[in-house]
């Protein structure tokens, strides 16, 4: 596997690699080295030339490429932000005390308009507040914030760009793995599927429970229907009644 260090610091590569290397080797290896052994090799990998790029490192694992990446991604490491840093995510200052005491910071923190409130001489955060927005810059007060804070709010690590399986041949290329985000995505397309089972009432397991109320619902609605109608027809004869009877 080719997986991108760009950016990663020297102290949380060395704790990756230690973490990974029970079953994983990790090597830096120059760039002309890297293409020559593609060259020389007599396996099906030579597209694995175009992932080869600076600050990458080579691992070589018995383990499956899937299962390779998604260690990979449970093995980053928060840090904290930097001036400027343009961020992909939503960061907030969450309500609560803190080990801040009161002094310059207090105007700091006003300055990003969060709220707070001093008890035994220690600032607490009165209100959740969003210091920065997705695609956004990390300002300088920000970043500062966030730092007294030890909000570290992103995460570094070994970012996979491709992978060869030498036993089936095949090179993997879409390695990113998001459990959190897949299994969002699963459940709102459980949820989507579940709503349309019901509005065309595929009777399972799942939707069952949803049909009887929906029947149930259709039930009561007929049911008040036809009481309207009973109790129209029922005044109308009253007063045909009360007609013949004047006229007689």
């Amino acid at each position: 596997m080719f997986a991108s260090i760009k950016g990663l610091p020297a102290r949380q590569f060395q704790r990756i690699k230690k973490d990974i290397s029970k079953n994983t080797q990790v090597f830096i290896l120059k760039k002309n080295m890297l293409v020559k052994s593609i060259d020389l090799s007599k396996k099906n990998n030579k597209s694995m030339k175009d992932y080869i790029k600076e600050d990458i490192a080579v691992l070589i694992s018995d383990k499956d490429a899937f299962e390779l990446a998604t260690h990979l991604a449970e093995s980053k490491v928060p840090v904290k932000a930097k001036i400027g840093q343009i961020s992909d995510k939503e960061i907030a200052v969450e309500p609560g005390p803190t080990e801040l005491v009161a002094g310059p910071v207090v105007s700091e923190l006003g300055g990003l308009g969060i709220k707070i409130e001093i008890k035994g001489g220690k600032i607490e955060i009165k209100e959740g507040k969003t210091i920065v927005k997705v695609g956004q810059a990390v300002s300088e007060g920000a970043c500062g914030i966030m730092s007294k804070l030890n909000i570290m709010p992103f995460t570094v690590g070994f970012i996979p760009l491709v992978a060869y399986d030498s036993k089936s041949e095949t090179i993997y290329t879409s390695l990113i793995i998001d459990k959190a985000g897949t299994l969002k995505e699963l459940k709102e397309l459980y949820s989507k599927s579940l709503g349309l089972a019901v509005s065309r009432n595929y009777v399972c397991n799942e939707s069952l429970k949803y049909l009887l109320l929906k029947a149930v619902s259709h039930e009561k609605a007929l049911e008040n229907k036809v009481g309207t109608v009973t109790t129209s027809e029922s005044q109308s004869e009253e007063q045909n009644n009360t007609l013949n009877t004047e006229n007689k």
